[in-house]
């Protein structure tokens, strides 16, 4: 396809007004959290903790889906490349926000805290692997390996617009190792920035939640944004119900995998009833915590789920992207209810910087994205699948 064509599915202008709103809204909302970190530090670290995460997650669960669909094809990644590469290309901005986690090591884990370690055997015993130096030394190899993989994902996909079909096949095999890298550095991840929050518990389901929470996160916001560009040239002619259908039926998909996942975690732990196992659910649902929970079960899989069985609702983009919304709302519920129990707050309660500052940090991320999303045209327009992509029709 030649140049002329790329051209007719650039996003035309309009989004750098709203990228500005978002950077400027976002920074000045994280300078009142760090104001507030300079009064409460402990409840700062957590609040930015949580926002990290989440918009990590969706970066990365945009990451996986790209590497999903070169293994997998299907007209759904087609219309949604461009989208979910300009996602992942905020990498190295989530890099260097990763920083002020390094500095508050010590509000956020017994493990960072040398006078902790002395007196607390399992905290010496594990002190070989959860330290300062070490920790940090992985989080960089963590977000070395996303960055890497994401960096080629992108190369290579804007390369394919030049008429390469070679690259299809090497985007494959990437997204084939990329895959299994993915999945290991994830879980390692988790468990050092997540799980550890808490020294004497443990999961074997816990990079596993969150991979199927990275992926709702990413989803939820794909769907939005696919709702917005089929409002507008050049992906109003483009978008079509059938694609929506697609996309609601992932998202089914994927609350169902991680209720699955969840539960599988919760019945293990009954089962045995160790102290060890249970330390973790017993200030979440022998607190007023429980209720979150609760509302989680309720909200974030009982309702969507429902909802989502629908055909017709599935079709229609901003019912669609309704129920979008709920799942974003409460997929930062479900972090709050993973970080905030764990040796800091013993009954349900959400600060004023647990609201600003995933606000905040999501202002920067997404005044990141805009600028991104218009670098490469909405569609990649030497894809071996684009015109099956366009005529696509869900039987």
């Amino acid at each position: 396809m030649t140049a002329p064509a790329a051209e007719t599915y650039r996003l035309r202008a309009g989004q750098g007004r709203w990228a500005k709103a978002a950077l400027a809204g976002g920074a000045l909302l994280l300078a009142a959290t760090i104001v507030g970190a300079f009064f409460d530090p402990r409840a700062f670290f957590h609040s930015y903790l949580i926002a990290y995460l989440f918009w990590l997650g969706l970066a990365l669960g945009s990451m996986a889906f790209l590497m999903l669909q070169y293994l997998t094809g299907g007209a759904w990644g087609i219309v949604t490349r461009r989208t979910l590469e300009a996602a992942t290309r905020t990498l190295p901005l989530l890099a260097v926000l990763f920083i002020p986690i390094g500095f508050g090591l010590g509000s956020l884990y017994d493990w960072a805290r040398p006078e902790l370690v002395r007196e607390d055997y399992i905290l010496r015993h594990r002190s070989g692997y959860m330290n300062v130096p070490f920790f940090l030394a992985r989080a960089a190899i963590y977000l070395a390996i996303w960055m890497v993989l994401a960096f080629f994902l992108n190369r290579w996909s804007a390369q394919q617009d030049q008429n390469r079909p070679d690259l299809h096949s090497r985007l494959s095999r990437l997204s084939a190792g990329g895959s299994i890298l993915y999945g290991f550095s994830i879980t390692f991840a988790a468990v050092d920035w997540a799980e550890s929050l808490q020294t004497r518990w443990a999961s074997t389901m816990w990079g596993f939640m969150f991979i199927a929470a990275e992926a709702i996160t990413a989803l939820g916001f794909l769907i939005i944004v696919m709702t917005l560009l089929s409002r507008h040239e050049p992906m109003s002619g483009v978008l079509k119900p059938d694609h929506f259908h697609d996309l609601g039926k992932m998202l089914l998909g994927t609350l169902m995998l991680w209720a699955y996942f969840t539960f599988c975690q919760y019945l293990i732990v009954w089962s045995q009833n160790l102290t060890s196992e249970i330390s973790y659910y017993l200030p979440r649902t022998g607190t007023s915590w429980g209720w979150l929970g609760v509302a989680l079960f309720v909200m974030q899989f009982v309702i969507p789920v429902l909802l989502l069985l629908s055909r017709p609702l599935k079709r229609n983009a901003y019912l669609l992207s309704a129920v979008a919304v709920i799942v974003l709302v409460m997929r930062y519920m479900d972090l709050i209810w993973i970080v905030l129990p764990a040796h800091f707050r013993t009954g349900f309660g959400i600060g004023w910087m647990d609201v600003l500052t995933p606000i905040g940090l999501g202002g920067v991320w997404l005044w990141a994205f805009l600028r991104e999303l218009p670098r490469f045209p909405l569609l990649p327009v030497c894809a071996p699948e684009l015109q099956e992509a366009l005529a696509h029709e869900t039987r």
